[in-house]
């Protein structure tokens, strides 16, 4: 072939039909109408959620006079869910908002203090238990990479999720809050 078969073949061709600017607009509309839609109903599904749970009493206010912390944490809460139930995220009282979280222990429980969500405080009174677990209402990570903090609440069991910025710290929170969980049990 030579260079006059080479430029014939160029002209004959024909670049692509553009598509028309009308049609592309309205599947853009389309999609975002659709992505709106899908978001809509899944505020509107959160909220019912918290409707459902909202028989959950109020949660207890950090007390002024919280004592000497027998441990602190910075991280991150996730969730709480039902006891038992690591899929069935609690969003009354603002406990299904994932936050940063510093955690304080002290003698009279475990103040939980969220810059971007409500504070609360689990009494001594009403924890239940510690663990590490993997896993807890949509975020899973390495074994052991989660705190998960059991107590009573009302009639309702709940577990709360917490992940240290430094997980290593976990393991010093489950033994910190066993003996303060067989402390207050021994002095009934």
């Amino acid at each position: 072939m030579n260079a006059t078969t080479y430029v014939t073949q160029a002209v004959d061709k024909h670049s692509a039909k553009v598509t028309d600017l009308g049609d592309r607009l309205l599947w853009v509309v389309a999609l975002l109408a659709l992505i709106a839609l899908v978001y809509w109903l899944m505020w509107r599904a959160w909220r019912k959620r918290a409707a459902r749970q909202s028989d959950l009493p109020e949660l207890p206010r950090i007390p002024d006079n919280l004592g000497e912390p027998l441990a602190e944490l910075s991280g991150r809460y996730h969730a709480s869910t039902t006891a038992g139930d690591w899929l069935d995220r609690i969003a009354a009282r603002g406990l299904g908002t994932r936050s940063l979280v510093e955690l304080t222990l002290t003698e009279q429980g475990v103040a939980v203090r969220r810059p971007a969500a409500t504070d609360f405080f689990i009494p001594a009174e009403a924890l239940r238990g510690a663990r590490l677990d993997k896993g807890i209402a949509g975020k899973v990570v390495p074994e052991g990479g989660l705190l998960v903090i059991t107590w009573q609440h009302g009639d309702r069991l709940i577990d709360s999720g917490f992940r240290s910025e430094h997980p290593a710290e976990h393991p010093e929170w489950v033994t910190a809050l066993s003996n303060l969980n067989t402390t207050k049990e021994g002095a009934r």
